[in-house]
């Protein structure tokens, strides 16, 4: 009879346990008060017209938000994965227009309390548990961040997540619309709601993830995708979402949400949740700057096509002012004969790179063809041959001319015979740089820069210095090349504000904040190169251990342990000028100083390369400020007494570190996916 007791109350237990987990819930805007209240942590709150805001525009945060109580997803701890069906209403308002960080999630994960990190990481997993079967996680990703290291496909997509953030599957975003067979794109960055369904069929093991600008369910899904979550699932799993900022941030709002077990989710009305708080004066003012600007070029534009003759290639009054030369269209097409794959030496997300060979003189040229889909277009094309391409100096690549027919643009160049210089550094190379040709392409570089930050009638900013824009002919001289992101000023202004582009790893601290690119800015980028010369490694590489991910830390923690030359190339075998290797490497260090006034000028670097001057000899932690507004080219020792600690806000040497935005902005004269193979 005490048996039958015991088992009686244990399936009493077992059928009140059941019954008090939920197969549905359905939020029209989010309640403050009450049972169902959801479970909060990070920054996530609720704001007083009830929406939930996961994150705020405060960097490197996470934010999530979960059902508290667990939902049954099996009948028993082996048995299949029942169906399931959520739909939410989101939005995502950037800090800065058009510069999304990082993305949101809806997430079905074992616990509440995920061990995570920010930045690519979504608050989901963190650096060590990527790809582990023992996260038991699902997500779909709403990622406005490509990141090279889980292979995103773009800066604005949908993925489906199973343990890692290497998404299963990922799709461009956008929504089918009924009465349409193409495709409609949805910007996520654009601040708008955006309405989600993701659906699970048990029965076929698929998932759907759909997205609509309204209220609607398209007949047809943006994604799908074929997996039995069975294995995945525990029996109870939590739901809800989860949001991250890194480098740049936005805010992730949730304004609806609605799930069930075994049915479709119950439907959410846009018209019935709360809105969107009011855009920012500063968002709403570089807005409306933004749409004169673009009217006007529309306007110019248009006054141009109106005046091209389609069959001609007619030169127009602007034109004449042109510093390099005009070729024909004819010329080049003969030159890169008919623009053949053969001859193509590169391409990227702006068109493609050709050799050719000009028919008079017989010399060898790299043919830019910017593509027909290029939203930079006319302006930059005008703005590279107007101003960069007056550019004289010998460790520059230069822009011999250039052509426009229709909607092809055409830049003509110097053919750099032995490519860029990260292919001598990180691939595989048929030929070891000896020691000897590093400096000297570093005193090239070093050369090039001065001229374009003091010898040129404007300040130039190159904006993208890294060893893939550093070009190398045929007797191995470097040369700097790729002026697509260059801005240029007069002589004792002060740079404006503009996007803030560049490459993680070069980009200085500064810029994200201020958004003004100077001279200390490429010096910033140098000093990164400078680094990645010597030690043949990139200045942040996801892949490598956690203490190793950025390199100046790497190179610093040697320097401190008096084993400096540790971190030199193997592959120089020991051949190398140990005194000239410990002045770049002190040189690299001190440039990569992240209070700019620290930073030594190029002309200053340019006297350190040529033995003019000599370094301190002691060099400061790279994120340490000194307490003086200048640097003194003269001073033998960098001693202070009084320091100051700056939070890197380009990288801080953590394994947690935002190692995505490998660009922020898609020229058509950026690097040829991120190299320039001449």
């Amino acid at each position: 009879m005490t048996g039958f007791l015991q088992l009686l109350s244990l399936l009493l237990s077992l059928l009140i346990t059941a019954s008090s987990q939920p197969d549905q819930v359905f939020y029209a805007g989010f309640k403050e008060m009450g049972n169902n209240n959801l479970t909060l942590n990070g920054v996530a709150k609720i704001e007083k017209n009830g929406i939930l805001k996961l994150t705020n525009e405060t960097l490197r945060l996470i934010g999530r938000a979960f059902y508290p109580t667990p939902f049954r997803f099996k009948n028993s701890k082996y048995g299949k994965v029942l169906s399931f069906s959520s739909c939410f209403a989101f939005a995502i308002v950037p800090e800065y227009p058009k510069l999304g960080g990082h993305g949101l999630a809806f997430t079905i994960a074992p616990s509440k309390d995920l061990k995570a990190l920010p930045s690519q990481y979504l608050g989901l997993l963190n650096s060590t548990d990527i790809g582990n079967f023992s996260n038991h996680l699902f997500a779909v990703e709403f990622d406005t961040v490509q990141d090279y290291e889980f292979g995103d496909i773009d800066d604005n997509h949908v993925g489906i997540d199973i343990n890692s953030l290497k998404s299963s599957a990922s799709e461009n975003a956008g929504y089918y619309p009924d009465t349409e067979f193409s495709k409609q794109n949805i910007n996520l960055k654009s601040g708008k709601t955006v309405l989600a369904w993701v659906d699970y069929d048990s029965a076929e093991n698929v998932i759907h993830v759909t997205l609509s600008p309204s209220s609607s369910k398209p007949k047809r899904p943006l994604l799908s995708y074929g997996v039995d979550l069975s294995p995945i699932f525990h029996e109870s799993m939590y739901v809800g979402f989860s949001a991250s900022t890194g480098l740049l941030a936005s805010s992730h709002y949730i304004l609806g949400w609605s799930f069930k077990i075994n049915g479709p989710a119950p439907p959410l009305d846009l018209s019935s949740l709360p809105k969107l708080p009011s855009p920012k004066k500063k968002h709403a003012l570089g807005i409306s700057v933004v749409v004169v600007i673009v009217i006007i070029g529309l306007v110019l534009i248009g006054i141009y096509l109106f005046r091209k003759n389609k069959n001609a290639d007619v030169i127009e009054d602007w034109e004449l002012e042109m510093g390099p030369h005009r070729y024909s269209y004819q010329e080049l097409k003969k030159a890169t004969k008919g623009f053949k794959d053969k001859e193509l030496l590169g391409q990227g997300g702006f068109g493609r790179v050709y050799k050719g060979t000009l028919p008079n003189l017989k010399n060898e040229v790299a043919v830019k063809r910017i593509s027909h889909e290029s939203k930079q277009g006319l302006r930059e094309f005008v703005s590279e041959i107007t101003s960069i391409g007056r550019l004289r100096h010998r460790n520059l690549v230069q822009l011999l001319g250039w052509c426009r027919r229709r909607g092809d643009l055409l830049l003509v160049y110097d053919f750099m015979a032995n490519g860029s210089l990260d292919k001598y550094l990180f691939d595989e190379p048929e030929i070891i740089l000896s020691w000897d040709q590093r400096f000297k392409i570093i005193k090239d570089v070093a050369s090039a820069l001065m001229y374009l930050h003091e010898g040129y009638e404007q300040v130039v900013i190159h904006r993208d210095v890294k060893a893939s824009n550093v070009l190398l002919d045929n007797e191995l001289n470097g040369r700097l090349g790729d002026f697509g992101l260059a801005r240029l000023y007069e002589h004792g202004a002060k740079p404006g504000t503009t996007r803030v582009v560049g490459t993680l790893g070069y980009l200085a601290p500064e810029l994200p904040r201020t958004g003004k690119a100077t001279p200390s800015s490429d010096v910033f980028a140098f000093g990164a190169l400078l680094l990645e010369v010597v030690c043949a490694l990139r200045p942040v590489d996801p892949r490598a251990l956690p203490e190793d991910l950025v390199l100046v830390d790497c190179v610093w923690r040697s320097y401190k342990d008096g084993r400096i030359l540790d971190v030199v190339d193997p592959k120089l075998n020991g051949h190398f000028d140990e005194s000239e290797v410990l002045m770049v490497l002190k040189l690299g260090l001190m440039c990569s100083n992240c209070a700019p006034a620290s930073r030594p000028s190029m002309r200053q670097v340019v006297r350190f390369l040529d033995g003019e001057i000599r370094l301190p000899d002691q060099v400061r932690k790279p994120w340490e400020i000194d307490n003086q507004e200048g640097f003194d080219e003269f001073r033998h020792s960098l001693d202070s007494s009084s320091f100051d600690k700056m939070k890197l806000s380009t990288y801080n040497g953590n394994k947690d570190m935002d190692t995505s935005f490998p660009y922020f902005d898609n020229s058509p004269f950026s690097t040829l996916g991120g190299r320039e193979t001449w």
